[in-house]
């Protein structure tokens, strides 16, 4: 397809233009309903951000007044924000920024002036409750703790400081430690009423509403507010870089992690577009520019991309790799080199019109949720100052030529003077990783076809034309149960091989082709199991064919490429062993599992990973890619008629072979005990782990209502623990699920010394539940939200594919809409009582804490 035909594929994404126009008070409303949606997404977007805080700039007050602001109002208390909107069906949440904060629900079409009120309320009408400021004060605490053990965050907190020696974006969001412990509500309460101002703020709403219903109660709940004064925020200018600078810090990592940085102009710059377009030159996928030098080539990283970071103001162009201890200087020597050869080269109209491809894409992709619609529709607004914005970005686009981008390859990177900012282990810890590496009957329901070849294959069609998307999913079992000890992590490396080289196409020529057209090919794969998705324009729908046909049936499991894809999925584990939360949940799921095939997730252990060889993945893909294990999920735009006789024809050449799929019984928890160990972290993480039901249980939808109640941030164990008492920042439940039993548990961040309490008030509302106390209208909130997740969860192609391809795997109804809701419906608190006394046994537990 020409680029031309890229760009008319646009046209039906501008054909609805939204509707903008500014209430009397200064408010801007923009509103474009979409009568096919059954859901709708409210956002409220706040005109200030960490960069806005003037005198108490590093304090972190707009993320502060982010917690705040769902806590009390004059009308509602905090509790009951969140309740009300469980029980509409929603899901409510907000995030900061450095230039703006956003308040959002997304909730069933017909409630949405219920969100508009509910968002009304809160960002014009808190209180600050004082005790909330407090109590939210200790858990922005823990949160700045949990940062500080993010090894992603420190790096790129140090690159912003490096970079930006006057600009405000040089600042933490959420603020340094000791500037923020200063603040008080008064300070607070200020900027909330300087800055939260219905002049300084922008009302977005898209999805299936009733306009007359939205318009007027956006009048009664946002236009009855009074316009303010609002005080212009002093931004300096960040001076240009005048000589390269350099950091490089030692920590308690496994694996480095390092970014060199170009300033560039922000998201309106005449050049931005082109610089966007670089960066997908050099650095976005498998096929870019960087990947096949550095990763396939030179073998000096495990990952390597492009970005081009363009806010409203000065922007970054960044180039981020991870790779081993002693590869870093090559590495990062390596990249500039690569950057003076394309500079020497020049680019190709080809490679052009593939980013170009990728960049419509992202845009149809953006699309495909009401909440995505709306998050595009602010950035134009807020962010570009031009709710059109993006068309007139992608008529820049059309501009960009090889000698446009050989220009702005030169002035802003070859000409321009790099910041390099690395994350590396400590020699002790480098030398320990150097050591630990020597070792056809035919049915249909309301929306979904399915067939059944004669070799046993079935394939899975939902048409839906509304977005021009087409999104094909091969399914198997595979996974943990499939594997043999010693040999883990085996079918989530066989999955990501299938991706790259084939008998006809090397790893290369796969990536450049799919890319080519904007599309994707990823593996998939999970505790019980894997594929490949593949997701392209509907014109591209041959090419994706032929891509997923010589995957699943002709991979080339070459020795080069096993190599990298090994040696980066035990570098992803090293980076894990960097987590603490993650180190936690795979030590639980060890003490927890023992013997048992779930002990070790799908990505397996670096030393089994270290023992395999080409052959064991070739007999593992043998034995699991066989007819009677495959499942062919397409949704998206499309005809059945003609696409259907190229699927059955697919689907025909895989080979007639039965698979036993035997889950090893699981009778409880391997080690009944408590268990401490301590990590060189800030927080503490405490968890409870239990027996539970698995995907094909009986009691799968008990488990579902229990994990919501536990879990959601209108629950009584997250508002006993972190609401009340302030005693984490995160708890919750979670579950690893088998096909037949799994594992319920719990878990929470805390600050050291605080564990048992933690542990107490979990087992408290496990109690609770055990004597039937949940109340209706608490169980009925839960029941609404899960009903309206597994709603909402449901609208792009590809996860609509995926579930109703695991749906055919585990043997549950295709569309199971109306039978998940009659299920988690049916549950009662006698229900969850007796799930508690049967699961949830403190005697038949294994608890862990992880701490300093």
């Amino acid at each position: 397809m020409s680029a031309s035909n890229d760009f008319k594929l646009l046209r039906a994404l501008w054909r609805d233009a939204p509707v903008r126009r500014v209430l009397p008070n200064g408010l801007t409303l923009i509103l474009q309903p979409d009568p096919a949606a059954t859901v709708a997404s409210v956002q409220t977007w706040v005109k200030t951000g960490s960069i806005h805080e003037g005198e108490q700039l590093g304090a972190g007050l707009s993320h502060y007044l982010e917690h705040l602001l769902f806590k009390g109002t004059t009308r509602r208390a905090g509790r009951e924000i969140s309740v009300e909107v469980q029980a509409h069906g929603g899901y409510i949440n907000a995030y900061t920024s450095f230039e703006r904060t956003v308040y959002y629900i997304d909730i069933p079409a017909e409630h949405a002036p219920v969100a508009i009120d509910i968002l009304g309320d809160a960002v014009l009408h808190s209180t600050l409750p004082a005790d909330e400021v407090e109590r939210e004060k200790q858990v922005i605490l823990r949160e700045i703790d949990m940062g500080l053990d993010d090894p992603e965050q420190r790096l790129w907190q140090s690159l912003f400081e490096s970079v930006y020696r006057e600009h405000p974006y040089r600042q933490p969001i959420i603020g340094h430690r000791e500037v923020f412990e200063a603040i008080d509500r008064d300070t607070l309460w200020r900027y909330y009423q300087e800055r939260y101002v219905p002049n300084n703020m922008v009302l977005v709403i898209t999805g299936g509403f009733d306009r007359a219903a939205v318009e007027a109660a956006v009048e009664q709940h946002f236009g009855q507010a009074p316009r303010k004064r609002l005080a212009p925020i002093y931004l300096p200018s960040e001076p240009p870089a005048l000589s390269r600078r350099t950091q490089h810090i030692e920590d308690d990592v496994e694996i480095v992690r390092g970014a060199m940085a170009w300033g560039i102009p922000g998201l309106t710059h005449p050049d931005a577009a082109a610089l966007d377009v670089l960066a997908l030159v050099l650095g976005h996928g498998d096929s870019s520019i960087l990947w096949q030098s550095l990763r396939e080539k030179a073998r000096l990283v495990h990952s390597i991309d492009a970005t081009s970071w363009n806010p409203s103001q000065q922007g970054l162009f960044y180039v981020s790799i991870v790779c081993d201890p002693g590869q870093r200087d090559a590495a990062l020597k390596a990249v500039e080199k690569e950057l003076l050869r394309v500079l020497r080269k020049g680019f190709t109209t080809t490679q052009i019109r593939k980013a170009v491809r990728q960049l419509v894409v992202g845009e149809i992709n953006g699309r495909k949720t009401v909440a995505g619609r709306a998050s595009r529709l602010g950035v134009a607004e807020v962010i570009a100052g031009e709710m059109l914005f993006t068309q007139g970005y992608f008529e820049r686009l059309k501009a960009v030529t090889p000698a446009r981008l050989k220009a702005v390859l030169k002035t802003y990177l070859i000409d321009g003077h790099p910041t390099t900012v690395s994350l590396n282990p400590r020699p002790e810890a480098t030398e320990a990783a150097a050591a630990a590496s020597a070792e056809s009957a035919a049915r249909s329901d309301a929306t979904i076809t399915r067939e059944q070849m004669l070799n046993g294959a079935r394939l899975l069609l939902q048409p839906d034309r509304r977005l021009p998307n087409l999104h094909l999913r091969l399914l198997a079992m595979g996974g943990p149960i499939f594997e043999q000890p010693g040999k883990r992590g085996a079918t989530a490396l066989m999955s990501t091989l299938l991706a790259r080289d084939t008998a006809k196409r090397s790893a290369a020529k796969v990536a450049a082709a799919i890319e080519s057209v904007g599309g994707s090919l990823s593996p998939v794969f999970g505790n019980n199991t894997f594929g490949l998705a593949v997701e392209v324009l509907p014109d591209d729908v041959d090419l994706a064919l032929d891509l997923l046909a010589e995957a699943a049936l002709k991979p080339n499991f070459t020795k080069e490429s096993f190599t990298i894809e090994r040696d980066a999925q035990v570098a992803d584990l090293q980076q894990d062993a960097d987590d603490i939360v993650t180190i936690g949940r795979r030590q639980l799921r060890k003490r927890f599992f023992g013997e048992h095939p779930l002990a070790i997730d799908a990505h397996g252990e670096v030393a089994d990973l270290r023992a395999l060889k080409p052959a064991d993945v070739k007999a593992l893909h043998r034995r699991l890619m066989v007819a009677s294990n495959v499942v062919l999920s397409v949704t998206g735009d499309f005809d059945p008629k003609v696409l259907a006789p190229k699927l059955r024809s697919l689907l025909r050449r895989f080979r007639k072979a039965d698979l036993a799929v035997e889950s090893p019984t699981l009778a409880g928890p391997a080690e009944v005990a408590d268990f401490v160990e301590t990590q060189p972290r800030q927080q503490a993480v405490v968890f409870q782990g239990y027996l539970g039901p698995g995907v094909r249980a009986e009691d799968f939808h008990v488990a579902e209502v229990a994990d919501e109640l536990f879990s959601g941030m209108s629950s009584r164990l997250f508002e006993r623990v972190r609401e009340e008492k302030g005693l984490a920042y995160y708890v919750r439940s979670a579950r690893v699920i088998g096909l037949d039993q799994g594992m319920f548990y719990f878990f929470a961040g805390t600050a050291p010394g605080k564990e048992g309490e933690v542990l107490a008030e979990i087992e408290a509302e496990i109690a609770r539940m055990a004597r039937g106390r949940v109340g209706k209208a608490e169980l009925a909130r839960c029941q609404t939200r899960l009903c309206a997740a597994r709603r909402m969860g449901l609208q792009s192609n590809g996860s609509k594919a995926m579930h109703a391809a695991l749906n055919e795997l585990y043997g549950t109804p295709l569309d199971d809409g109306a039978d998940y809701e009659a299920k988690v419906n049916a549950v009662t608190a006698k229900t969850l009582a007796d799930f508690a006394k049967r699961y949830l046994n403190r005697r038949a537990c294994t608890q862990l804490v992880v701490r300093p």
